[in-house]
């Protein structure tokens, strides 16, 4: 009998409705309600990173792709007005390639899942000592410690220049 953690379920679990976020953001007729599902997808990346223990990423993943990026489509959505159109998403002709494509990825992935020696539930052994920091920690240390390399500095010039950027884009697309 296959014996699993609770990782490794939450993970396959994680992964099976990721996969059925993506195929919703594919076949869905309505633009918005694909965005909303590529959100979703988003978010389910976040919760396969922290449980790859990389809460930085997923932190990031959640702020600038589920927020960002998912908010960048719906304006863009919204300015375009595509009001009163049924079928927002159409379907392209090619999709029987597709279909075959994704069924050779998806078998080689089984293909390498099912020969490979090693298992997926492979932890570390009891005895290693888990890091009392996590990476978050560990980053924030790394950009602000006086002690170790310190990239204040650089950090604060790349926010005056974002600054500058900022208002010069305001500058430039203002009508006067």
């Amino acid at each position: 009998m296959f014996k699993m953690d609770f990782a490794t379920l939450l993970f396959w679990i994680l992964a099976i409705v990721m996969v059925v976020a993506a195929l919703a953001v594919v076949t869905m007729r309505n633009i918005v309600h694909s965005a909303m599902a590529l959100f979703f997808m988003f978010a389910l990346a976040a919760g396969v990173y922290v449980l790859a223990r990389a809460e930085f990423i997923a932190i990031v993943q959640i702020l600038i792709y589920g927020g960002a990026i998912t908010v960048l489509i719906l304006f863009a959505l919204m300015l375009t007005r595509i009001g009163g159109q049924r079928r927002t998403n159409p379907t392209n002709r090619t999709w029987p390639v597709a279909l075959l494509v994704c069924l050779l990825v998806g078998g080689s992935i089984l293909y390498a899942l099912l020969s490979s020696p090693l298992a997926v539930s492979q932890t570390l052994p009891a005895s290693v000592p888990m890091d009392p920091l996590n990476n978050v920690a560990r980053i924030g240390l790394l950009l602000y410690s006086p002690s170790q390399y310190s990239y204040v500095l650089p950090f604060e010039i790349a926010s005056i220049v974002l600054l500058v950027a900022i208002v010069g884009a305001i500058v430039i697309g203002r009508e006067d």
